[in-house]
């Protein structure tokens, strides 16, 4: 029986992992929970998963602890935000889309009051609960962190931020957000300090949170970094120790995160790479001033997922001060793939008023280095195929998870929240402040992360559905199409990792059942054929 199953039926909890824990008050046993999310990055990005750049504190984590070869989010912001916080199918949380109103349940473009929040379930169990980040899951007051669970939050409402004031580069032509950087802490607008870091602003508040809890309770923290979103701005210090590594090219590189990929054993023997994007030019084949531009690009966007790195580093040391390092669980994984796509001189992006990396720089990693960072997997964010929604993911908790698993996992980010509700003892309702609450769809991830299991075991597949584009995943079979069209695609993930060989003309009844299935998930979830509800302005992939 699973978890779900257990919870809702009986209305007791799984408490058979978990024998000293109650289902509220303070237990001591209990353990804190921390939940890093990071921002547009690849899946390929972290040293532990392929990568040069240097993520150590992210990496001794996760030799530590365990990673899953495959977990999934929902390829974009604020749909993956709004199923992470709620453990619920975008479309049931209400935003089905983005964060805009288009006028059907589904697509209200904030949280729904049917489906709770991690931080309501946790407070009601007796959690301290802390918000440091990016929300973006309902810019009006009424669905802010605060008015949602979160007895101290720090942050940005909207889907994107500079991070940092403008300063001496300020001009209303260059900012995509006004020449500050507007921000909430604890329902009180506020804005970040000429010349500070905003991800160490972040940083900063969390370790703030902590500093301040209530003790005698664990606590809670959702800690939401922008990095490495656009625009690429990092401190000068960390751009410099990347000065010249890119020098190489993406072809270079991914060849050489491939390799440790195999190594690393993030890739299996037999399985198969995304073929090369043809829309990637040649690094070879680019003059010296387009390889000196390119290289600033990367070094940028490298030094940001460094900065993200060292602020894990300063979580973990407080962590140790506090006597907290040991009865911690820690989940880290990012909201959607690397940004593909190009600037254009249409895109009615600002022009740079400064040097790459600076509070002028408006630029962004782009396709070529994007296809770098979701190496070995296929597209990138805002598709559902491998690249676009599949990304590391890293447990750590030294009392419970066994050191140095790597398994296939195969989870999705609305297994989380019930994997906190187990671990917490939780109780999740059926009625709350006078709403019927809907049940959860996910599984607790527990028995993978204990070593029990090599992936999460569930009844019915997985689904994904946003702007047309729609996803089935059961068991190896992946059923996948990209709006604008209709016909679906069929790939056996246990041996074509990278998605080169469509075999739905081999397997008409697969294609049939997955996609029968599909249509039944579609009608019970309030999904609604995109053509029907499309905007007449869509929102463009660089503002999300």
């Amino acid at each position: 029986m699973s978890y779900k199953q257990y919870l809702f039926s009986l209305g007791l909890l799984n408490m058979a992992s978990f024998p000293m824990l109650a289902a509220s008050g303070n237990s001591q046993d209990r353990p804190n929970i921390i939940l890093i999310l990071v921002d547009d990055m690849g899946y390929s990005d972290l040293g532990i998963y392929g990568s040069e750049i240097e993520t150590p504190n992210l990496d001794r984590l996760a030799n530590e602890g365990i990673r899953f070869r495959e977990f999934y989010n929902n390829s974009i912001s604020a749909p993956t935000r709004a199923s992470l916080i709620t453990g619920q199918y975008s479309h049931c949380a209400g935003i089905g889309y983005f964060n805009v109103n288009l006028g059907q349940p589904g697509y209200q473009g904030f949280l729904n009051r049917e489906s709770l929040t991690f931080g309501e379930v946790l407070r009601e169990a007796g959690y301290n609960t802390f918000i440091s980040g990016k929300w973006h899951v309902g810019n009006d007051s009424i669905c802010w962190p605060a008015q949602r669970g979160f007895d101290r939050s720090y942050g940005f409402i909207n889907g994107a931020s500079n991070y940092y004031d403008a300063g001496e580069y300020a001009s209303d032509k260059t900012s995509a957000y006004g020449n500050t950087v507007p921000l909430v802490k604890d329902n009180q607008q506020t804005q970040l300090e000429p010349g500070r870091y905003l991800t160490d602003a972040i940083t900063d508040n969390a370790l703030e949170f902590i500093d301040q809890r209530k003790t005698d309770r664990p606590f809670f923290l959702y800690l939401a970094y922008n990095a490495p979103h656009w625009p690429l701005q990092a401190p000068a210090e960390d751009i410099a120790k990347y000065k010249g590594r890119y020098a190489k090219g993406w072809d270079v590189l991914r060849e050489e995160r491939l390799q440790r990929q195999k190594e690393l054993g993030i890739l299996l023997p037999e399985q198969t790479i995304a073929k090369r994007d043809e829309k990637v030019p040649l690094w070879d084949d680019l003059t010296f001033e387009q390889k000196e531009l390119w290289q600033k690009k990367m070094e940028v966007y490298a030094a940001m997922i460094d900065h993200m790195d060292q602020s894990v580093g300063r979580l973990i040391q407080k962590l140790k001060e506090t006597g907290e390092y040991d009865n911690t669980l820690i989940l880290f994984l990012s909201d959607n793939g690397a940004e593909g796509g190009y600037h254009s001189m249409f895109s009615k992006r600002p022009r740079n008023s400064g040097p790459i990396g600076t509070a002028g720089s408006w630029d962004y990693q782009e396709q070529p280095w994007a296809y770098l960072s979701v190496t070995p997997l296929r597209q990138y964010k805002d598709d559902f195929h491998e690249g676009g929604f599949c990304t590391s993911f890293i447990a750590w908790y030294p009392k419970r998870i066994p050191k140095g698993q790597l398994v296939q996992g195969t989870g999705h980010i609305i297994d989380i929240a019930p994997t906190f509700y187990e671990v917490a003892g939780a109780e999740y309702p059926k009625q709350y402040a006078g709403h019927d609450i809907q049940p959860l769809p996910g599984e607790s991830l527990w028995p993978v992360l204990e070593g029990k299991q090599q992936t999460v075991s569930r009844e019915a597949p997985l689904f994904w559905e946003r702007a047309g584009n729609r996803a089935v995943r059961e068991g190896k079979w992946k059923l996948v199409s990209s709006y604008p069209s209709l016909t679906w695609e069929l790939y056996d993930l246990e041996n074509d990792r990278g998605e080169t060989q469509d075999v739905a003309d081999q397997h008409p009844e697969i294609v049939n059942h997955l996609s029968a299935l599909y249509f039944e998930w579609a009608k019970s979830h309030q999904v609604i054929d995109y053509d029907r509800i499309k905007p007449e302005r869509e929102i463009r992939v660089s503002a999300r």
